[in-house]
């Protein structure tokens, strides 16, 4: 399956793209305030109930840091690089507010509940310059890797995934060396799909640093090994990044 969906976003790409005139590069750090919604269901031999993000596994808002940096060059059809990576969890702690079960394990309502919830990332993006002028085009594929862990008191759930995905990027110039940008990185097969959107504003000095803030939602609905989830992580994030 992963080798059809990688041979059909290869196939999307274009066969004549723009290819800058130098080197370049991009590298940029920042802090992600989410908050999650929605449900996880890890089952043992068939067996499991959907809990709850917030009320059964009482997670909360958490802010976390993520980095990247990328590369772009004058090589003709050579695809440019984009490497990022996004700490992503929370935990709670408190009573269960509904009965579910995890694992194999009931959790009554009005008991303890002790959880967690990883989903670290780490995004290899090749993508294509489009255009390159006050409007910026990017296309090209991100080949996410998400590394999961679910923790419910004692008993805990392991997922990971490699999942190809579309990219596309597009930023407008504006005067005042401002830039409004999307980033969108999205994919659907079968039950399964996943979308990480970005929305920001950003503000480039003469000295080529560069501050950025905007929101940023990632949803999750797939269906891994004993683990299914449908879940969104949204919220605010700023940054600042160096271009050389």
């Amino acid at each position: 399956m992963k080798k059809i969906l990688f041979g059909a976003l290869v196939a999307l790409l274009p066969l004549s793209v723009m290819a800058d005139t130098i080197l370049g590069f991009k590298i940029g750090t920042g802090i992600w305030n989410h908050d999650p919604s929605g449900s996880i269901t890890s089952s043992v031999g068939g067996a499991g109930t959907s809990a709850d993000l917030k009320d059964g596994l009482n997670l909360c808002k958490k802010s976390e840091g993520y980095t990247h940096f990328s590369i772009e060059h004058p090589v003709p059809f050579v695809p440019n690089l984009k490497y990022m990576q996004t700490s992503l969890s929370s935990s709670g702690s408190g009573n269960a507010s509904v009965t579910y079960t995890f694992n194999g394990t009931t959790v009554t309502s009005g008991s303890p509940a002790d959880t967690s919830l990883n989903l670290d990332q780490t995004d290899t993006i090749l993508y294509y310059e489009i255009l390159d002028n006050f409007v910026s085009l990017d296309l090209g594929i991100n080949l996410k890797y998400i590394d999961g862990k679910a923790v419910v008191n004692t008993d805990s759930s392991s997922f990971s995934e490699t999942v190809p995905m579309l990219y596309g990027s597009v930023e407008v110039a504006l005067p005042a060396d401002i830039t409004l940008g999307m980033e969108v990185s999205t994919i659907s097969a079968g039950s399964s799909s996943i979308s990480d959107v970005t929305a920001k504003v950003s503000y480039e000095t003469d000295y080529m640093l560069g501050v950025e803030a905007g929101i940023r939602t990632q949803s999750i609905d797939v269906d891994v090994d004993s683990v299914k989830t449908s879940i969104k992580f949204s919220g605010l994030f700023a940054g600042v990044y160096y271009k050389f």
